[in-house]
């Protein structure tokens, strides 16, 4: 199947989630590459994503169970900075929140249409 035909899914809600967890695991390495903070958990956290996205670009059957564990894994790191930061800065408290229902949104999603990936 060739690039021109995985662009024009019947529904365009798993390929809107593979750009969204690209888009997240760039961002992480964004943050990992601008901070000197020794952040290695958003390192993982952007590897993880970015094989999330190509496995649910390539729609493997693998890309379920990734799809889970990044969405535990942004839970307990969302929760743990909104404890920590909550009201020191209101901007990066609102971008925790969106990126935790967002997530949590994509996971409902994938796990919704599962049998649209490979077995």
């Amino acid at each position: 199947m060739g690039l021109k035909a995985k662009l024009k899914f019947e529904d365009g809600g798993i390929l809107t989630a593979s750009v969204f967890y690209a888009v997240v695991g760039v961002i992480c390495f964004v943050v990992l590459a601008i901070t000197d903070l020794g952040l290695i958990h958003i390192g993982l956290l952007g590897v993880i994503s970015l094989a999330t996205a190509y496995g649910l670009f390539r729609r493997r059957s693998w890309a379920l169970w990734s799809v889970f564990a990044v969405a535990i894994m942004v839970t307990v790191f969302d929760a743990s900075m909104l404890y920590f930061i909550m009201g020191s800065d209101v901007l990066v408290d609102m971008a925790m929140v969106a990126y935790l229902i967002s997530t949590w949104i994509f996971t409902v999603y994938v796990a919704a249409k599962r049998k649209k990936l490979e077995f």
